[in-house]
């Protein structure tokens, strides 16, 4: 939308999509929209009543049913741990092709995650926009050509970054980056459950220290809302590392750089921990 207009993000920063509650601004804002964006229910829940009664007026993208998504159906062994927010159904093994409405049932989420599926949302939105503003058509084709060559570029940067560190085992609070070690071909082993607020008791402890050292885990990734303290607990006793994974770029400020930003960053976190 560069030299349009600028699009209104609803979640800003740390707060959660799974318990993110609506504000009257935000209302008005998907009543006024002609365009919304929105990754789906399975992440964003909170959306599905207000897009019926408010975005009547809108054209709605659903950005896990666009064309070209390649979504992915899990099937994680016991080493993965379910969170909170896990939303469980039949799993299919690897990822496929987007081919119907049901296809996101079971699916990972985090779609963003893959720099493939990066493009098939850039072209999405293009297209989406396009039609709702068809005298702005050629400037929203050359800014997606743009952001998509950009994503192609940065992606071999990020894979020169992690190929030395791709046979490295490691550990994650929240098995939210599958889409991010398929792209690069990374060695997650597993994932922890533990609140991002409150220290496990001392039996939940001994558990994640004897499942850490069990998986010869390099390093442990926690992410922006726990406490260091609290993370650097869990890794002690061991000879895990920790280091810091953000999946939603909850400490990037918004903006036109804020996914390649992230991108970069976990990337960046990944080699420095890993490669030590």
């Amino acid at each position: 939308m560069d030299g349009v207009a600028e699009p209104k993000l609803l979640i800003k920063g740390g707060a959660s999509p799974h318990t993110y509650a609506l504000r009257p601004s935000d209302a008005s804002a998907l009543e006024g929209a002609d365009v919304i964006f929105w990754v789906g229910e399975t992440l964003e829940g909170f959306l599905e009543k207000p897009l019926e009664s408010l975005g009547g007026n809108a054209r709605i993208v659903e950005l896990m049913e666009a064309p070209g998504i390649r979504l992915r159906h899990p099937e994680r062994d016991g080493n993965y741990e379910p969170h909170d927010h896990d939303h469980d159904h039949d799993h299919d093994d690897g990822g496929e092709d987007h081919e119907d409405h049901d296809d996101h049932i079971g699916a990972d989420a985090h779609i963003w995650l893959s720099p493939g599926n990066a493009a098939a949302i850039v072209t999405a939105a293009v297209t989406a926009l396009e039609q709702a503003d068809p005298a702005h058509a050629a400037i929203y084709r050359a800014n997606g050509e743009r952001v998509t060559d950009r994503i192609g570029e940065q992606a071999g940067r990020l894979r020169d970054i992690l190929t030395p560190v791709s046979d490295k085992p490691f550990v994650v609070f929240h098995d939210a980056y599958g889409y991010f070690e398929e792209a690069f071909g990374l060695h997650s082993v597993g994932s922890i459950t533990v609140s991002p607020d409150r220290l496990p008791g001392a039996r939940r402890l001994d558990e994640l220290h004897g499942k850490i050292a069990r998986l010869g885990a390099v390093c442990v990734f926690r992410e922006p809302q726990f406490a260091p303290k609290l993370a650097q607990a869990i890794v002690e006793g061991t000879e895990a590392r920790l280091g810091v994974l953000d999946p939603l770029g909850a400490e990037l400020g918004a903006g036109k750089e804020l996914y390649f930003e992230l991108m970069r960053k976990n990337a960046d976190s990944l080699a420095a921990c890993l490669s030590r």
